[in-house]
């Protein structure tokens, strides 16, 4: 939600997370979200190329009434079957449950949100520092992108802020000292690892 001078509007926030990687995937983000709009993502999730769901079989999801049939129809085209939680059940998908406690304790509720493009950028920069910089325990206190990097136990230590000091990564020089010419930058919406030839869409 943001603040304006008629209330507080809300806004839908879709994402998806790879239960084995823990990687996290945000489909879209609108302030009213409809059968079209849910059809256009479905078909973003499946695309052959670069696809969020490419070599997955199954998504386990609410009964949200936004997993529309024609939506559930395009995953099931591309070879990704349905699984319908029963009612009233959060304990079953509890990953996702978790990440969306993480994401408003640690960002969106320390905010005060002026517009969509405010909330787009909250959202894309805590999945980067969700995907780059924060170690979780189910991983044992692995980063969800590795990247192969020289570890320098002395020196003095350094802090990576976003969002003005909302989130905090800290490391010590050497630690971002990449071999062969590893570096990280931020081009759009993509981050990308030079090096490892892979990109991590936000």
């Amino acid at each position: 939600m943001r603040q304006t001078c008629t209330g507080l509007p809300r806004f839908v926030v879709l994402f998806f997370m790879d239960l084995s990687t823990r990687r996290v995937q945000v489909g879209g983000i609108a302030s009213g979200a409809s059968g079209l709009w849910m059809s256009q993502i479905a078909r973003n999730l499946t695309d052959a190329v670069d696809g969020f769901f490419t070599g997955k079989r199954y998504l386990i999801h609410d009964r949200d009434p936004l997993y529309t049939k024609e939506f559930l129809s395009i995953l099931k085209d591309a070879g990704v079957l349905s699984v319908k939680l029963p009612p009233r059940s959060p304990n079953l998908n509890p990953f996702a449950e978790r990440f969306v406690r993480t994401i408003k304790e640690g960002c969106l509720e320390q905010m005060i949100l002026f517009g969509q493009d405010a909330l787009r950028r909250a959202i894309q920069e805590f999945v980067a520092h969700y995907h780059l910089e924060r170690n979780h325990q189910r991983l044992r206190n692995r980063l969800i992108v590795p990247i192969d990097a020289a570890t320098e136990k002395t020196g003095p230590v350094r802090r990576r802020q976003r969002l003005g000091g909302i989130l905090n990564y800290y490391y010590r020089d050497a630690a971002w000292q990449f071999e062969s010419g590893w570096f990280l930058m931020c081009e759009s919406s993509f981050w990308i690892v030079r090096g490892t030839e892979k990109c991590f869409a936000n």
